[in-house]
């Protein structure tokens, strides 16, 4: 099969656009499911009252039902109660909503992998819980949960492929509406791989180096 090298050359500024939308909305995403995630791990280990019960719900809520349904939840279904998102605000929104449940329980599992001996050693000499979960509980599970943290990050950039179905000019919905109007099918799913595979493998390859990293930090070395 001869490839088409000028379409590819003709459409790359298109695919250049929805690759920044797409590292956008993965990297906003990200970091708000990152922050959320180790509030809820929080709020379940100290097992906070109200809050803790909230927290459950979510998670079982946000692991249980799909992304495309969350988003059309979130952009078609909060107008009927006067609440109206941009499609960047839902899209990002979304994101952090899943990733969210997930990063709780990445947390929730280091977390509780922390030794009570740990813990007993930093209250005896009277450390704050504040204090204690800075200096003795985050750092150990930290190193713990990189792995898994790891994975779901990049599993959010891959997730960013769906929010196309609210109209987000990202790398999907570029691909797709490149197809229907040249219907050089072919070039556009090439150029499609290629622009995930610029955006992922990096970040593959920084996560891989950082929980190395952390990794040594945990055993000392």
């Amino acid at each position: 099969m001869d490839i088409n090298w000028q379409f590819i050359i003709s459409t790359l500024p298109l695919y250049q656009k929805a690759a920044w939308i797409t590292i956008k909305l993965g990297f906003w995403g990200t970091l708000l499911s990152l922050i959320i995630g180790l509030v809820c791990s929080i709020i379940l280990y100290f097992r906070i009252r109200v809050l803790k019960e909230l927290v459950e719900i979510y998670v079982e809520l946000s692991r249980n039902t799909p992304l495309l349904i969350q988003l059309f939840f979130l952009y078609f279904g909060l107008t009927k109660l006067g609440i109206t998102m941009s499609e960047t605000t839902c899209a990002i929104t979304g994101l952090a909503f899943l990733g969210g449940s997930y990063m709780s329980e990445a947390f929730r599992s280091g977390i509780e992998a922390v030794s009570k001996t740990q813990i007993e050693s930093g209250l005896s000499i009277g450390l704050s819980q504040m204090q204690l979960i800075r200096y003795v509980i985050l750092p150990q599970a930290f190193a713990v949960t990189m792995p898994s943290l790891a994975a779901n990050c990049i599993f959010l950039f891959k997730e960013t492929s769906i929010v196309g179905a609210i109209a987000i000019a990202e790398l999907m919905h570029v691909t797709q509406d490149v197809i229907g109007m040249y219907y050089q099918t072919f070039e556009s799913l090439f150029m499609l791989v290629v622009a995930y595979l610029i955006i992922i493998l990096p970040l593959s390859f920084l996560l891989t180096w950082l929980e190395r990293k952390v990794r040594y930090a945990e055993f000392g070395n």
